[in-house]
């Protein structure tokens, strides 16, 4: 955390590595030269991936869009490919600490909070998919020193319940504004949510899945520091683009270093260069404080909500991370 403006500045490796720790190693010494603060990685393992019937081939209607089409075998043989061992895992965190940056996690399946815990992990992220998984979030809040939660696709009460959830044992949370659209156009980003996301905590950011071209990279995430957001978390690659599926959403670990920069300024010089200089109009990026949930973040809702689970069970059924069953 940078303690002269209580700001942090998360570097979302994801798969952008495509499974070689060579590359998880090279994006941990570039982020953290560009003044990230906590690096993560996702803890993804395709044995999770659950089979669900109606997305094997989609549903359109009248030319529209209904249920996506993600069929279980290809999607299972994608994420294999991406994978990351235990013991790299284990590297990975020693490798932050070295590196003078704090290692994180996004935890998908409930079975792998332990594994998690006993990896040396002390920060772990929920994704946007999982903040009305209640049951996840009650077998994390004691066993992590922050809990950040993205709560992109959720609804009001949701968010609420979560964080009630999370306070209740005074764990130390924050919560992150996201719009599930891949990418977010800049008109729909909302800004106005990081203000009602405050109601519940003060450490509040915003998740920038917006575009990562040359134009428009860094614009989303500067406007949410503008706005009051004090954690941003994005998505970083190393490689060309168009060499990882999170590649067109994902900036390059220099780019890290503008925002960094940016967060120094006065708010008057903040606004004049996103005014100005980005020619943003701040009451479009805006939006609404209460909002729907658009139909493609509905859509996207339906097919990630679930999309792991865990199956340490006799039965080897799916355990979805909301129902309140043990994991064996």
């Amino acid at each position: 955390m940078n303690k002269k403006n209580n700001f942090t500045y998360i570097a979302e490796l994801c798969q952008n590595h495509n499974g070689k720790f060579k590359n998880v190693e090279k994006m941990v010494h570039e982020c953290a030269f560009n003044g990230a603060r906590i690096i993560k990685l996702q803890y993804i393992y395709a044995k999770n991936l659950t089979y669900r019937p109606k997305f094997e081939k989609g549903y359109f209607e009248k030319n529209k869009k209904k249920i996506i089409c993600r069929p279980y075998i290809k999607e299972k043989k994608r994420l294999k490919k991406l994978e990351l061992n235990y013991k790299e895992f284990e590297r990975f965190v020693r490798l932050c600490e070295k590196n003078n940056v704090e290692p994180a996690i996004t935890c998908f399946a409930r079975e792998h909070i332990q594994d998690i815990y006993n990896l040396g992990f002390k920060i772990v992220k929920v994704a946007s998919y999982d903040c009305a998984s209640f049951q996840l979030l009650r077998d994390m809040k004691n066993k992590f020193k922050q809990i950040i939660v993205s709560t992109g696709a959720t609804y009001d009460d949701e968010i609420e319940l979560a964080s009630r959830i999370l306070d209740k044992n005074k764990s130390n949370f924050s919560l992150l504004h996201c719009v599930t659209i891949y990418p977010t156009p800049i008109n729909q980003i909302n800004l106005s949510r990081i203000k009602f996301l405050k109601k519940f905590c003060s450490s509040v950011g915003y998740s920038d899945h917006s575009l990562s071209d040359e134009k428009t990279k860094n614009l989303a995430s500067l406007a949410s520091i503008y706005f009051g957001g004090n954690l941003i978390e994005r998505h970083i690659r190393i490689l060309e683009r168009d060499s990882s599926k999170d590649g067109p959403v994902s900036i390059l670990p220099s780019d890290i270093r503008t925002i960094v920069d940016f967060v120094n300024l006065s708010k008057s010089d903040q606004k004049y260069y996103l005014e100005k200089k980005c020619k943003l109009n701040l009451n479009i990026l805006s939006g609404k404080i209460k909002r729907n949930l658009s139909e493609d973040e509905i859509l996207n809702r339906d097919y990630y909500r679930g999309r792991f689970a865990s199956f340490k069970n006799q039965e080897k059924k799916p355990i979805y991370n909301w129902e309140e069953v043990p994991i064996i």
